[in-house]
């Protein structure tokens, strides 16, 4: 699988959707020990905890937030090694399709469903190793990988 440094670690990723992303961060990382790894403007924070992860997204500041089902306040996202494929597989069986499969500046290909219960599940396969500086993110805290 293509490493990506604009990726944060762990293979199921949960995306959680708060008002204020800062703040979000700020209280996560102090309450339960989590550190900021990434701030991409100011709608989402990769936030990590030895070695997994999650993203704080904004309400209506992405694909987990999108209202859907009198609004969403999570979504998972999975790394998969064949996006396409998996794409492919998902639709075949039912998934409700929201977007299918694009290449992004970071470095990572995507697409994401809606399960029978109405939960978002955004795949995506690392397809270059992006530095996030390239594409606008920027790096939070020292010592930050």
């Amino acid at each position: 699988m293509t490493q990506n440094r604009s990726m944060p670690p762990g293979t199921i990723i949960p995306e959680l959707v708060y008002d204020d992303v800062a703040t979000a961060a700020k209280w996560l990382c102090e309450t339960f020990g989590f550190r900021e790894r990434l701030r991409i403007g100011d709608h989402r924070s990769q936030l990590v905890f030895g070695g997994s992860s999650l993203i704080v997204v904004a309400r209506g500041g992405g694909r987990a937030s999108r209202p859907s089902r009198g609004g969403v306040t999570h979504g998972l996202m999975v790394r998969v090694e064949d996006v396409d494929r998996h794409f492919e597989r998902a639709k075949e069986r039912g998934a409700n399709v929201l977007s299918a499969p694009e290449t992004f500046p970071f470095g990572e290909r995507q697409y994401t469903v809606e399960d029978i219960g109405g939960h978002r599940w955004t795949f995506t396969e690392s397809v270059a190793d992006v530095a996030p500086e390239e594409w606008g993110g920027r790096r939070a805290g020292a010592g930050n990988p």
